[in-house]
């Protein structure tokens, strides 16, 4: 590649050309298997991205910020999610390289950014990893006492008085360390089963709950705006409210904002399948089905969801905790609540393995560009995973889980993967333009109108989020740039590459 493509070796926006990043793929011992099918990619995306969001974020954005507007809200996240997926479709078929949008911004922005959305997502994936598995551990613990069988209160997790070790959690992403261990191809196959039970669920539900739906229900539609009992305090008010120096409110239309921010949290995971791009026998046809198919679908299965919860029971006595299969206990049928909570405790273990899967790939990409040691960039000679970070993560991970509480994490969660959306958006518009050569088995449509469209769509929802979140996102961020500095610059095989020294 010429000199004109490259910024200086020293810069901090020097980029990894796609082709470097392809042939990064071919050395033997830092290869990844290619064994995944378009359909594996469209079940992992279902797979992750139905979990917490359809069996718990219904009630709650439903009772404190939108009504039976949930609906809307659902949509207005599935909108910036199709908007990015457009985005990450591109880069994917024509960057078929592990590492998602570190990878995308390695290639296009440059090295800074990148390690800087490396870093957001190794958080993002940690903390969505340990907070679904505390909610599947909830889920476990609720129908084991519908059984008769009682943990001891200390092993319950902090979430429940008395407890402090979450033992279910802990044991969970410990088994699915050991299947991603084994092989994609033994864990595409465990989660299109799961997937199979969750989705059987979701139609259960739909179908049935029609049935129960009572039109005043819906009334009113959206429900007029209320301040909040916090009295806009600056840690839960959305931050855009706060911008603008006028009181939070909940409900309305600014309700359905807010609760679009809330409920973007369903929709993390369709970005996951973007980090299987290496293990994919044809990226370039397969990843883009994958993802946007996976998102068609989960989109109107959430809708439909919302549409016939809030149909069921007025909005005002929703669960928060339980919130579909409270609905159908207030209609008289305990037993459809029974097979919701089984199909929410079996459907949430994909959602875990595939955030974990999705982790450990960009840890990987991060280890083969010199930005992390290059001890976790071997894979296993047999198996073909990355499987000293896929041990390392899975078991700090397991430990976080075991003594992690669920509230407010997942806000966190959400402004590291809208950030990221951003970034992917933005590393569209600027390859274009620096590889306008480069050949693209998909191209986002209507650049660069679309990209824009997504960024400033994300952005908005990111501003929709608490103060408080955004402090805890700017503290990691600068910790991650004084990392960065500490090690992975002069460790960089990029940079030593352009300086003369390591060759690639």
């Amino acid at each position: 590649m010429s000199s004109s493509t490259r910024p200086p070796s020293g810069g901090l926006f020097r980029t990894k050309t796609v082709e470097q990043s392809i042939q990064d793929t071919e050395e033997p011992e830092h290869a990844l298997k290619k064994s995944l099918s378009a359909w594996d990619l469209t079940v992992f995306g279902v797979g992750v991205i139905i979990g917490t969001g359809i069996f718990v974020l219904t009630g709650k954005v439903a009772k404190e910020n939108a009504g039976p507007a949930t609906a809307l809200a659902f949509v207005a996240a599935g909108i910036v999610c199709a908007l990015a997926a457009l985005c990450y479709a591109e880069f994917a078929s024509t960057v078929p390289v592990a590492g998602s949008a570190y990878t995308f911004a390695y290639a296009s922005i440059g090295e800074l950014p990148a390690w800087i959305i490396g870093w957001d997502l190794v958080l993002e994936f940690a903390l969505g990893t340990a907070v679904v598995a505390v909610g599947w551990s909830g889920y476990v613990r609720s129908l084991m006492d519908n059984a008769g069988w009682h943990l001891p209160t200390a092993l319950e997790g902090p979430d429940v008085p008395g407890g402090s070790f979450d033992i279910l959690a802990f044991i969970l992403v410990l088994v699915l360390t050991v299947i991603l261990v084994l092989g994609m191809k033994l864990s595409a196959r465990f989660t299109a089963l799961v997937v199979a039970i969750k989705v059987t669920v979701v139609m259960i539900v739909i179908v049935a709950g029609l049935f129960f739906v009572v039109g005043d229900n819906y009334k009113p539609f959206i429900p007029d705006p209320v301040t909040p009992e916090t009295g806009g305090a600056w840690e839960t008010a959305p931050l855009v409210q706060l911008m603008f120096g006028y009181e939070p409110t909940n409900f309305g239309v600014m309700g359905i904002f807010t609760a679009a921010s809330v409920v973007f949290f369903a929709f993390i995971g369709f970005d996951v399948v973007a980090t299987a791009a290496e293990e994919t026998k044809l990226p370039q046809r397969d990843m883009p089905r994958g993802i946007l198919g996976s998102l068609l679908i989960c989109t109107f299965l959430y809708v439909a969801v919302a549409l016939v919860v809030t149909g069921m029971q007025h909005y005002t006595e929703l669960s928060v905790s339980a919130p579909l299969a409270d609905a159908f206990k207030s209609v008289g049928h305990p037993v459809y609540a029974g097979v919701i909570s089984f199909g929410a405790a079996v459907g949430l273990t994909t959602v875990c393995l595939i955030l974990l899967l999705g982790q450990t790939r960009v840890f990987f990409a991060m280890s083969r560009d010199g930005l992390l040691p290059r001890f976790f960039a071997i894979t296993h000679p047999k198996f073909g995973t990355p499987y000293r970070p896929t041990i390392l993560l899975g078991v700090v991970i397991a430990i976080v889980a075991g003594f992690t509480s669920i509230n407010e994490l997942a806000t966190l969660v959400n402004i590291g993967t809208l950030f990221a959306f951003v970034v992917v958006a933005a590393g569209v518009l600027v390859l274009r333009r620096t590889r306008p050569d480069l050949p693209r088995a998909f191209r986002t449509p209507w650049v660069p109108v679309l990209p824009i469209l997504s960024i400033a769509a994300s952005l908005w929802l990111m501003l929709n989020l608490p103060g408080e979140t955004w402090l805890r996102f700017g503290v990691w961020m600068v910790l991650g740039v004084i990392v960065y500095f500490l090690y992975g610059r002069s460790r960089s095989r990029l940079g030593r590459e352009l300086s003369g020294g390591e060759p690639r």
